[in-house]
């Protein structure tokens, strides 16, 4: 009986976003998050929707997993995003994989996205710094089917600049500017035009614990879609993106943060909303029996 009226509140508490902050209380307390005794490591995992400027450090590698699904638009899609080190902090390797299903070709079920190769430079900073800045550069590799939505249909460029910044010993807050850029994008008709896209992020992350953060993210796409050969149109999507995260820490290194969120579209994204999960692993490379 205990347990069938948790359901009850959380499912009732899920209806309304005013009643975000009793989420993350319920959440918080059933998930059986371990008693924080051992304080060190804090997360410095990347936000949600919006990237940290913080590169691994020399030695450690990490393993990002996350899960997305929309509404109106019955999209869904998971993500798997490995960071590596190179030599030292300053530079940092890294691929992402998408498995994808656009809503508007749910018949056709879901299927590999596009594939991202990255790179990112450690300009300013570090995690131990007031200020922190990571300018990403990636490449686009066609790996998903166009045909069925599942991605730009050809190879093309991204970049993203990540500001991070200490604003109080327990408010930090990260800033994003990127843009996309692909020759030859493909649509599912076939049609084959020029397509570009900027995006932009903001996220306060409140340190409540060095293990628990609450979170709130704004980000703003502005993208081309091709519409006919040569032609593009131009769509625009806002979320408000309120979440948190908290951390395991083990003896061996390793790092484990679960995390949650619930986007919310607003302006041109008006109604849409969704569900954000995300799992990090963290560890050093003796770990592995480096």
């Amino acid at each position: 009986m205990k347990m069938n009226f948790n359901f009850i509140i959380i499912r009732k508490v899920m209806r309304s976003m005013r009643a975000f902050p009793i989420l993350v209380l319920i959440l918080f307390l059933s998930l059986g998050v371990p008693s924080f005794a051992d304080e060190p490591p804090a997360i410095q995992d990347n936000s949600f929707l919006v990237e940290e400027a913080y590169n691994q450090e020399k030695g450690i590698i990490q393993h990002i997993n996350t899960f997305s699904y929309y509404v109106n638009s019955r999209d869904w899609s998971y993500t798997f995003t490995q960071e590596w080190p190179v030599t030292g902090q300053r530079h940092q390797l890294s691929y992402t994989l998408v498995d994808w299903r656009p809503g508007a070709f749910a018949a056709h079920g879901s299927g590999i996205g596009d594939a991202l190769l990255n790179y990112r430079y450690q300009l300013i900073g570090s995690g131990d710094t007031r200020i922190a800045v990571a300018p990403r550069f990636s490449a686009i590799l066609p790996a998903g089917n166009s045909d069925f939505g599942r991605g730009y249909g050809g190879a093309g460029v991204q970049t993203n600049l990540p500001l991070s910044v200490v604003v109080h010993p327990k408010l930090v807050t990260h800033w994003n500017a990127g843009a996309t850029l692909v020759p030859r994008a493909r649509n599912s008709a076939g049609d084959v035009a020029a397509s570009r896209s900027y995006n932009a992020g903001q996220s306060f992350i409140w340190l409540a614990h060095p293990r628990f953060n609450v979170m709130f993210e704004t980000y703003y796409l502005d993208a081309q879609t091709v519409e006919a050969p040569g032609k593009t149109a131009w769509s625009t999507t806002l979320f408000l993106n309120p979440g948190f995260r908290w951390a395991y820490n083990f003896s061996n290194g390793l790092q484990i943060v679960p995390g949650f969120a619930v986007p919310v579209g607003v302006g041109p994204s008006a109604g849409e909303k969704g569900l954000f999960f995300y799992l990090s692993f963290e560890h050093p490379l003796r770990f592995l029996g480096k």
